[in-house]
């Protein structure tokens, strides 16, 4: 009887054991299960979030950076200057570096430049010559601060009349003009930039400007597709002073020459280029015994616009001398200017102007 009863114990004592180990394995086969389960749907869920991402990216790119054209940013107020080209004072220092550069016929037959300068330091500038008052239209219209050295009656008179911010250095010590010993007068009057701003500082004229520039610069290449082919460019401007530009493919810039002689840079020593020319014809009449000529610039105008070796024809309008010239072509849309330096020929309106293929 008690074997009976030690033996039904054991029986029940291994059944416990058994139905224990079968509880444990399904327990254990469960948490695996759920193991396994968690990591397949943590691994749904990155792909599900990754595509999300992906997909996110691909709907909202990232903006592209916006590219302005440099020539004339910022708001620092340009500097504008009256370089001397007659023959004795080549080659002139502020070429390569300026901006826009107008060239405009005074007397004699003789041309005088007008360089525009924006944000550059320029240990010597020059040689500077006297003012015309036909300059000081340019000027105004770029809202720039007029540097000289000396003026006509009439461009004395018209500085005060349209108060021109103005710089006239026969009135500044030699230390900030001062005659190059490299040249004779009157071919050698010379500054710097440091020196203009000082005294523009001391004249309590504004540092910046909020105008925008004459020309309408654009980041795209500018290709005139249906202008005539300008791979050179002559303007005579009297029988003994004439322009001409040679285009370089190359470079897709013009070489400048003037009385059959390459033009360089006093300070650099190099080759005078530029991107741009715009070609405008003005009535040029003699004011005075001296030959100053007075140029009838206000309104509308015939002229070209000339870039990588083609040319267009455009109108130049201006409404009044502090006004910015308009250019534009003849359907009346304002012209988009290649990013660079651009030359502004104002010439006679009954001037020869060639405009045709390279010379072989």
């Amino acid at each position: 009887m008690k074997e009976n009863k030690k033996k039904s114990k054991e029986k029940s004592g291994l059944k416990s054991f058994v139905i224990l180990l079968i509880l444990v394995i399904i327990i254990a086969g469960i948490l695996l299960a759920l193991k396994i389960y968690g990591e397949n749907r943590q691994i749904q869920t990155g792909n599900f979030l990754q595509n999300i991402a992906d997909n996110t990216s691909q709907e909202k790119p990232e903006p592209e950076e916006i590219k302005l054209p440099k020539t004339f940013a910022g708001t620092t107020r340009p500097i504008a200057v009256m370089i001397d080209n007659h023959i004795d004072a080549m080659p002139q220092a502020g070429l390569e570096q300026a901006d826009l550069i107008y060239e405009l016929l005074v007397e004699g037959g003789e041309t005088r430049l007008m360089i525009v300068l924006k944000d550059k330091d320029l240990s010597k500038v020059g040689p500077i010559r006297s003012s015309r008052h036909d300059f000081l239209d340019y000027a105004l219209e770029n809202d720039a601060i007029y540097v000289h050295y000396g003026w006509s009656p009439k461009a004395k008179s018209d500085i005060s009349t349209l108060k021109v911010n103005n710089i006239n250095g026969i009135f500044e010590s030699t230390s900030n003009f001062w005659r190059d010993k490299g040249k004779y007068a009157p071919h050698n009057a010379v500054t710097k930039t440091d020196n203009i701003w000082k005294i523009a500082k001391r004249k309590k004229y504004s540092a910046t400007t909020s105008k925008e520039p004459v020309l309408n610069y654009v980041v795209d290449e500018v290709d005139l597709e249906e202008g005539q082919i300008a791979e050179t460019v002559t303007i005579p401007y009297s029988n003994h002073n004439t322009v001409k530009y040679t285009y370089d493919a190359k470079t897709k810039e013009y070489t400048r020459y003037s009385r059959n002689k390459k033009q360089t840079d006093w300070n650099t020593k190099n080759t005078v280029t530029t991107k741009n020319i715009i070609i405008t014809f003005a009535k040029c009449v003699s004011m005075d015994s001296y030959g100053r000529q007075d140029i009838s610039n206000v309104g509308t105008l015939d002229g070209y616009y000339i870039t990588n070796g083609k040319a267009i024809k455009i109108k130049c309008k201006k409404t009044s001398r502090a006004a910015q010239t308009i250019y534009q072509d003849l359907e009346g849309n304002e012209i988009n200017v290649n990013d660079g330096k651009t030359f502004i020929q104002i010439c006679p309106i009954n001037a020869k102007v060639t405009i045709k293929d390279s010379e072989k």
